[in-house]
Parts: structure tokens; sequence; C-alpha cells
């Protein structure tokens, strides 16, 4: 990344971007500024919507409550989101919390929870998801939010990839146990999809069916037994490191 301003707040914001736009803060916005983040009128504030780039901006007050941020030139041009999915099956409450923004970090343009046969979450909070997901954009420099599906049942899943990603489904019974040789196949900057199962592991049947899909590969993740948010950072890094955005 070239060099950044991380000492300036940065907030997302829903709206349209352009040159003087003032863009109404919601409650919790204006809350965060002015009485978390201690900032007064005529402050500086980067903003980013996920479609227009990053703006630099400047805080106005319009009573006790109310605020905006008026939009002055654009900071950094909208990048292309790295063609990264991760596949997972659903971790509870803070373990959840937790994958969603380091995943978020690592580049991952897309969430998608899959219900496996030994997910031991039986619910996703996609909100919570989203809010989590916006967080760790603000404060990492990200310019896109990551897109956050509905999950679902494992089967559906298997119907519904797409064959131009390339499938790296984590597999502690890899034949390769080195991770970087197996990505090695892999032309950098491909579509990728990561799938990781849930901490019982996948069924023999689920299995099964991963190996016959075409385009997939076995990646093993070291000689010890990860947990299931400890493993989709180790996955994750691995995947741009060998054929990633980290190659650029």
């Amino acid at each position: 990344m070239a060099r950044y301003d991380f000492r300036t707040p940065r907030l997302y914001l829903d709206a349209p971007m352009a040159q003087g736009a003032a863009i109404p803060l919601e409650r919790d916005q204006a809350n965060y500024l002015v009485n978390v983040m201690r900032l007064a009128a005529g402050d500086a504030v980067l903003a980013f919507n996920g479609r227009d780039g990053e703006w630099r901006a400047i805080l106005q007050r319009s009573g006790k409550k109310a605020a905006a941020l008026v939009l002055n030139e654009q900071a950094r041009p909208q990048e292309r989101a790295a063609d990264l999915h991760y596949l997972f099956a659903p971790l509870k409450h803070a373990r959840l919390d937790y994958m969603v923004q380091k995943a978020v970090e690592l580049g991952v343009s897309r969430l998608q929870p899959v219900m496996t046969r030994h997910t031991q979450a039986a619910r996703v909070n996609l909100d919570r998801m989203r809010a989590n997901a916006i967080e760790a954009a603000e404060q990492c420099g990200v310019l896109t939010i990551s897109e956050i599906s509905e999950p679902l049942a494992f089967d559906r899943l298997i119907a519904a990839l797409d064959p131009a990603h390339v499938l790296v489904f984590c597999d502690e019974d890899a034949p390769l146990r080195d991770p970087v040789a197996a990505l090695k196949a892999v032309p950098a900057n491909s579509p990728v999809a990561v799938l990781i199962g849930p901490e019982g592991g996948f069924a023999d049947d689920e299995r099964a069916a991963l190996l016959k899909l075409p385009n997939v590969i076995q990646l093993a993740l070291g000689p010890r037994i990860l947990r299931a948010d400890t493993a989709a950072i180790s996955a994750l890094t691995l995947v741009q490191a060998a054929i990633g955005d980290w190659k650029n």
C-alpha cells in the first residue's frame, strides 16, 4: 500500500460521493466523531462508500447532536477488489466477529457462511457480520466493503460454486503437506474461493463431494490442528502471499 494517513479518523458512509457534497451523519456516527474521537467543527475526516474511492472531508456541526461531512477532494481512487471469496462454517459470536474482521483485513471480497453437517452455530447474524466488516474496513484503510452472503446449506453451495474460481479446500488429509507447493499450480491473481469447515471437520460424504469438483486444491495448514478462526487467517495469508495481491 502507498504511504497512507493512519492518523485521521475514517468513516464509511452509504451515500454517493463527489466534491462539495455534504453528507449528513447518522446519530451513532456523529457521536463517534464528536464524543469518542473528540473532533470539533472543521476537523479532518476520511470518508469512503466502497464505490467512489476515499475522500478528504471536514466535520460540519449543525446543533448539539446533528453533524455532516463536507467532501473536499478525493484522496484515493476506488481500487478493484481482489476476487477472493471466503467460505466458512459459522462460528459463535465473538470468534465469528474476530474471523470476519481478519478476513476483511486480508482482502476478502465476499464472505459466505456454509451450513455443514457438523456446523456448531445454527444461526448467523448477517447485520452483525456486516457491521464488523465495515468497522474492519474503516480501521484498516480498505476501500471496498466485503459482500456478506446469506448462509447456504453445503449441498446448495456445491451446486452454486462458480467454476471460474479455484476452490482452495483446507484439508488436514491433503496428500501434499507443503501448502506453498500446493498453490504453485494456480496463476497469480486468479479468482479464488477458500473453504474452511467446522471444528468437527467435514463429514465423509461432504469431503468426497469436494474432491470430485474440478479446479479444486487441497491445502494442508501445517502439523497442528487449528481452530477455525486461526485456520481462516492461516489459509488467507497463504493464498494472498502465494497467488494473491501481496505479490503485486
